[in-house]
């Protein structure tokens, strides 16, 4: 991408736009375009539409999504269906019509199937039934990935996926409803700590294995693929090394300095065993991980107390 080219970010507030419009910035990309929910509601064909057909964009960054954990995905099924097929469907469709010559769509590695062997490769994505509590927002991801090879086959677009494993960094939801696991420990332990409280809850065994990658690698990968990647097939983004919920509980217990204990409600769901990405294909083409778990989970951890004490309340 030409340094002056007209780069559309979408979904530029949230965790991994927000990563991406910084990082475009950091590299020196000056002609950079977004636009808010309010300002721009991207479930709206029509607004959209107009949009494109104004503004023209060059390449565009498609970050926009409705997202959220276990809790969220399970109650609100049908807002996740609904909304993100509206967003990439409608975002997909007028990049085509408008000339855009390269996008790429964020799909999730949670999108695989439930029992997936692991590490999980591109190839296993559709090759078994998705976890129920997340089947909705799945769905609707592996349609937007759908639609990107579709178009690819029959307009000659240059639209590409990528799948990345589970994020954190700043600007993520703290939100106890509706966050993912690593924000929502991150909170539990602070206000545990500040109450004083002798034991921290959690659902689940503790057992369930996760993998963790920070939205700003994220933000490089997607800038090294937008401008070295030309294929249609996904591409997962991670660092190939996962823990168990238990020690990421554990490892943040002591970051926020809890000394009480943590307690595991078993009646509650665990969702996927294990969620750990085979990332040889992105390594291949040059690109790894850089910022360790624990580096990410201390500047994470102090966003989240400068956000929660300079703007009088929690994001």
């Amino acid at each position: 991408m030409n340094k002056s080219a007209k780069i559309y970010v979408a979904g530029h507030r949230g965790l991994v736009g927000s990563a991406i419009l910084r990082k475009l910035q950091q590299e020196g990309y000056t002609n950079l375009v977004y636009r808010s929910s309010s300002e721009l509601d991207l479930r709206d064909h029509a607004r959209v539409s107009a949009w494109f057909e104004e503004q023209r964009p060059e390449y565009v960054f498609l970050a926009a999504a409705k997202v959220g954990g276990i809790v969220a995905n399970d109650e609100y099924s049908a807002d996740f269906i609904r909304d993100n097929l509206l967003i990439q469907t409608h975002v997909i469709d007028a990049a085509y019509r408008f000339g855009v010559r390269k996008l790429l769509f964020l799909g999730s590695t949670c999108i695989y199937p439930k029992h997936a062997p692991q590490p999980m490769r591109e190839e296993d994505l559709l090759s078994g039934k998705l976890e129920p509590t997340n089947e909705a927002y799945a769905i609707a991801k592996i349609a937007g990935i759908a639609m990107c090879q579709a178009y690819n086959k029959q307009y000659g677009t240059k639209f590409l996926s990528v799948m990345p494993t589970n994020l954190y960094g700043p600007n993520d939801n703290f939100d106890l409803r509706s966050s993912h696991v690593l924000p929502a420990l991150i909170r539990k332990f602070h206000e545990a700590k500040l109450a004083g409280a002798e034991a921290v809850e959690l659902w689940g065994s503790g057992t369930p294995r996760r993998e963790f990658l920070h939205a700003d690698d994220l933000a490089d990968a997607c800038l090294f693929l937008m401008n070295r990647y030309e294929g249609g097939d996904i591409v997962n983004v991670g660092v190939g090394e996962d823990l168990t919920i238990s020690e990421l509980a554990e490892r943040i217990r002591r970051l926020v300095g809890y000394e009480g204990r943590i307690v595991f409600d078993r009646t509650k769901p665990d969702g996927t065993p294990r969620k750990l990405v085979d990332v040889s294909k992105l390594e291949a083409l040059g690109w790894t991980a850089r910022i360790p778990l624990d580096e990410g989970l201390r500047s994470t951890y102090e966003w989240y107390l400068e956000q929660t004490y300079q703007a009088g309340g929690v994001r």
